[in-house]
């Protein structure tokens, strides 16, 4: 039976909170909130623990799990040196939504890097996360609390579909600000490499660091080897109906809807199936005129934290509705834009450039 505490996002109860870090200190399995998606948080340094996370979620073994601590100082605890560009980093952008990989230290257990000698890093800036962390004085090793490969959770609602009965707590402190999972930067190639495009933008980085690059297509997201960072397999936070991405390489955003409008009728006429839509405000009136057509807005064209933050719970709508097909769009590659894209293009079944 999972329990569901509703917790102060700003300002959480001391006594759920401490309820939370007694089961993570002996061995239990709690969801939280941070300001990326919801994690589902096990003590670092208890590899048993950590072995509960990969049941739960049906993760598998070669898929390695981000370490969660409250601020630069426990670093030491985890690692075994940090470059001068981490500083900066670290020093930038801590807490919030940027992970970084560092040498491994071998009071981490090996579950927890999928075998590696790297461990990914970051510390959360959600007050709930951190007074979690606080009061369990452990690094916490934490994946997205969902299902394996599911739709990222960014409301507890969205944990409880996935994990209830797999769970000892969720802590309920509503939605997530940003609901993206964080950048993963890996700091021991030269140059940098980000491995996953997040909350961080790569603008914001070279601001720091000057010059990183992009990591290319994951190509062992089928195989069995271990993988450097979470979320690089080919398909990943995917919805249960079929989404297709109409992928914008023009930047001619009426040559993409163009694209959708055909793609609506085809689905609906010549494969029989039921269709859901994730666009944006401006864009809503291109689909008025279809009949028993799920809408589903993001926010605005202009505001990319608003379509980011409601792009995973807007699958999840759909999804919800009993739509067979998910039909969208995505928004270039600049900021946010290029993590959006990103996870588009996972949880996506098919792909369509225009």
């Amino acid at each position: 039976m999972t329990e569901i505490l509703k917790i102060d996002p700003l300002y959480p109860d001391p006594k759920m909170i401490q309820k939370a870090a007694q089961i993570i200190r002996t061995g239990g399995l709690v969801a939280f909130p941070t300001e990326t998606v919801y994690g589902l948080g096990a003590n670092a340094f208890n590899s048993q623990a950590v072995q509960r996370i990969f049941l739960a979620k049906g993760r598998p073994a070669n898929d390695p799990l981000i370490v969660h601590i409250q601020n630069k100082t426990w670093l030491d605890q985890v690692i075994i040196a940090q470059s001068p560009q981490a500083e900066l980093l670290v020093n930038r952008f801590w807490p919030g939504p940027l992970t970084l990989i560092f040498p491994r230290k071998p009071d981490i257990p090996l579950n927890v890097t999928a075998g590696g000698e790297h461990v990914a890093v970051r510390a959360p800036s959600h007050p709930v996360a951190q007074a979690l962390l606080a009061a369990s004085g452990l690094p916490i090793a934490a994946p997205s609390a969902n299902r394996f490969g599911h739709t990222s959770p960014t409301q507890a609602s969205h944990v409880l579909d996935d994990l209830s009965g797999r769970i000892d707590l969720v802590l309920d402190g509503g939605e997530c600000p940003i609901g993206l999972e964080s950048t993963v930067l890996d700091l021991t190639q030269d140059p940098p490499v980000i491995l996953r495009p997040g909350g961080i933008t790569r603008e914001e980085i070279e601001r720091v660091i000057g010059s990183v690059r992009l990591a290319a297509k994951n190509k062992i997201g089928t195989g069995q080897e271990s993988m450097p960072s979470p979320g690089l397999l080919d398909r990943h936070y995917s919805p249960h109906s079929t989404l297709i991405l109409i992928e914008n390489t023009t930047g001619n955003r009426e040559i993409a809807i163009k694209k959708i409008l055909e793609q609506i009728s085809q689905t609906r006429k010549e494969e029989q199936k039921s269709v859901g839509i994730l666009t944006v405000d401006e864009e809503t009136h291109h689909f008025e005129s279809f009949l028993q057509l799920e809408v589903i807005s993001l926010g605005s064209l202009n505001d990319l934290q608003e379509i980011g933050r409601n792009l995973f719970a807007g699958m999840r709508t759909l999804e919800q509705a009993g739509v067979e097909v998910i039909l969208t769009t995505d928004f270039g590659e600049h900021g946010l834009g290029l993590a959006i894209r990103d996870r588009l293009r996972r949880a996506a079944s098919h792909i369509i450039q225009v």
